[in-house]
Parts: C-alpha cells; structure tokens; sequence
C-alpha cells in the first residue's frame, strides 16, 4: 500500500479549485503564478450570468498570455507530482552520507 503524500494547507486549495472548475495543470500553474485567490474563482466564473466575460479557463490564460507573453508555463506539472518531487529531493538530501561531515573550503 502506497503511503499518502502529505500536501501543504496552501496547496489544498488550488487542487480543490482545479477539481471544481474544471481546469487543467498548467491552467492552475497559471493562476498560481499570476497571484489568483482560489477562493475567488467563483466570481469570475460567472460567464453563464454575464455574457461578457470568458469562461475561468479561457479568463487565466488570455491573462498569463498579456502578462508573461507565453503560452504555457516553463513547468506545468500538476501539484501533486511537483510536491512528490520536493518531498524526495529532501529525502535524498535528508540521507546524504555527507551531511555530517565538515568539508573545508
């Protein structure tokens, strides 16, 4: 049995919100980097209502588009494989054979 990953209190949100709307990786990627509230998602996702306003996907990336001038960002990995990354580079770091050792410089 695999044991369960640990995922931060801040990163939560994003994966529920990703579930919610309906969005991609990279689209949550985007959000994220475009400083977007997960919990606001729902009020710009109002474009049934108001016929203006682009769907939440299609709103995050016209807006990473002006702001970055790129389609995708440089890593778009879900959240989970990028924490599972984090998690055992620690690891290996963590159990080191050098990680006592004074080295001289």
């Amino acid at each position: 049995m695999a044991k369960q990953l640990f995922i931060p209190q801040k990163l939560r949100p994003w994966i529920e919100a990703r579930g919610k709307f309906h969005s991609r990786h990279a689209q949550v990627q985007m959000a994220r980097e475009l400083g977007m509230n997960p919990k606001r998602f729902g009020k710009l996702n109002t474009y049934k209502q108001e016929r203006w306003k682009l769907p939440l996907p299609l709103f995050i990336e016209e807006c990473y588009q002006k702001r970055f001038g790129k389609e995708q960002p440089d890593d778009p990995r879900p959240i989970e494989t990028r924490n599972a990354d984090k998690a055992a580079k620690k690891a290996a770091k963590d159990a080191s054979p050098l990680q006592g050792i004074d080295r001289p410089f």
